[in-house]
């Protein structure tokens, strides 16, 4: 028996056939239960693992139809609108479902309908019921009022008037039953009979496109489900060709004998049809997820699925067959050690529209960068009527400090010149040249109401005596009579 609080009250939530046997039902109070019989063996519910082995057997039924919602705490809607016919019929599957939930451990109830609330209440009131369409009425007739799925204090306000079963309220007229007991048991009604339609919201996005392959003998080994990927990639790529589309994400659904799923995705940077593309991506993280996929007693049913497109733009090749595309090889590097060592293990850097330089370029995920190669910074075209000219960026440190770094300048020639030496890191530098100043000013559109304004910058690239080039800053003016505080100098990156 499982036991559960309700109002500060341990009662009954669930119980098996042999405590059913010993009359004892639902909602009874765990004192009462033993008072009655004292050998009987109770235990606390956990929700929260009653909802993950729900999630999972909602995986497990995603091999007869992707359209798979949860239903409350201990039911599953299946759609399997134009899926029945893959598995035999109706009822070779609805069998086949039955018996496998059987084969893993499970006492469960199916009913199939033209809508879910008639399913529902076949499944639940019948146990293995098939209907055709027309017989929804004829189902809920006899059966009681839970049958309309209504909230429990609509039902006990039916019985009390005495409507006790989904007939009774059927019969009954319609405008007084909206006005005395609410919309909702009429919405119910009508959608139970087909007279309303009632989607099933899936629980997980349905893919645009998929191709699986049923396996008389399950697989257990890596370099057999590779195998499969590429045989079920060559059958996506003329779905895709047909669409004029390419995959940006693929998943690897593998359904076990026993019941479990291992869902295993990977992403594109670039549309992706090529079949022996996708079989080197799903190499690689085969291979990284190697040690935690748990086969079993083997997969019987491997899916591959594309769960996001975009449009592919075809390439002219030469007479060879060759294309000029050297972003190519540098997008499916990417793309396969992604594969290997996850998302965050190759990023890009991105120009972002800012003068300051630690905010000039940023770092994203290759995936998420955009494709092609950026105009380099500085480096602004010239209309198509002006006359040709040169535009050269200021020069740029080969490293660049994630944040400046404060060094201590001990003078300089002029107030408003470069240090003639500074100490950075503890070690004293000695200035032999010196270029600038770069005068950067702040981003005072980027400024808060109310917040005070930062202080100009301006950047010098220094040599010192051995060679060393660097590039560090002053924030601040010495003539500024509205700084209070004296200038500070800041090392913000080194060249070559």
């Amino acid at each position: 028996m499982i036991s559960h609080r309700d109002n500060n009250t341990q009662r009954i939530a669930a119980l098996d056939e042999r405590a059913e046997a010993l009359r004892l039902k639902r909602g009874m109070g765990i004192a009462d239960a033993r008072a009655m019989h004292p050998s009987i063996d109770v235990v606390e519910a956990d929700p929260e693992a009653d909802r993950r082995l729900l999630e999972g057997l909602a995986d497990w039924c995603d091999r007869y139809t992707p359209l798979v919602a949860i239903d409350g705490e201990d039911g599953l809607f299946l759609d399997v609108t134009g899926c029945t016919h893959l598995f035999g019929g109706e009822r070779a599957m609805q069998d086949e479902i039955l018996a496998r939930f059987f084969q893993q451990g499970f006492d469960v109830r199916a009913g199939l309908a033209s809508t879910p609330g008639a399913a529902w209440a076949a499944a639940r009131f019948h146990g293995d019921r098939i209907l055709a369409g027309g017989e929804e009425e004829a189902l809920l007739s006899p059966l009681p009022l839970s049958a309309l799925r209504i909230a429990p204090e609509t039902r006990a306000s039916l019985e009390s008037v005495g409507l006790r079963t989904a007939g009774a309220v059927m019969a009954a007229p319609r405008a007084p039953l909206a006005r005395r007991f609410g919309a909702t048991l009429l919405l119910r009604l009508d959608q139970a009979l087909g007279r309303l339609d009632e989607a099933v919201s899936p629980r997980l996005p349905v893919a645009p496109l998929s191709v699986e392959r049923h396996l008389a003998e399950p697989v257990v080994l890596t370099d057999d489900i590779e195998r499969l990927v590429s045989r079920l990639a060559i059958a996506l790529k003329t779905d895709l060709e047909r669409r004029g589309e390419g995959a940006r994400t693929l998943a690897l659904l593998l359904f076990r004998v026993d019941g479990a799923v291992n869902r295993i995705a990977v992403g594109t940077s670039r549309p992706m049809r090529e079949p022996r593309l996708i079989q080197r991506l799903f190499h690689e993280r085969l291979t990284a997820l190697e040690q935690s996929i748990d086969a079993g007693f083997g997969f019987d049913l491997v899916r591959l699925s594309v769960l996001s497109v975009a449009a592919f733009d075809l390439v002219q090749g030469d007479l060879t067959g060759e294309t000029d595309d050297d972003d190519a090889d540098i997008a499916l590097f990417a793309d396969r050690v992604r594969a290997r060592l996850g998302e965050a293990a190759v990023l890009k850097p991105v120009v972002v529209e800012s003068h300051l330089p630690e905010r000039a370029v940023k770092t994203v995920p290759f995936a998420e960068a955009p494709q092609g190669r950026a105009p380099a910074a500085g480096r602004t075209p010239p209309p198509r009527t002006a006359p040709p000219m040169t535009v050269y960026p200021p020069e740029r440190p080969v490293r660049l400090f994630r944040s400046p770094e404060p060094i201590e300048v001990p003078a300089t020639e002029i107030p408003e010149g470069p240090p003639m030496n500074f100490r950075w890191r503890r070690a004293l530098y000695r200035v032999a040249r010196a270029e600038g100043p770069e005068r950067i000013a702040a981003e005072w559109w980027r400024q808060l109401p109310g917040e005070e304004e930062a202080p100009t910058r301006d950047y010098y690239r220094i040599e010192d005596s051995e060679g060393r080039r660097y590039w560090l800053y002053r924030q601040g003016l010495y003539s500024s009579a509205a700084q209070a505080a004296p200038p500070r100098w800041f090392m913000h990156g080194v060249f070559a």
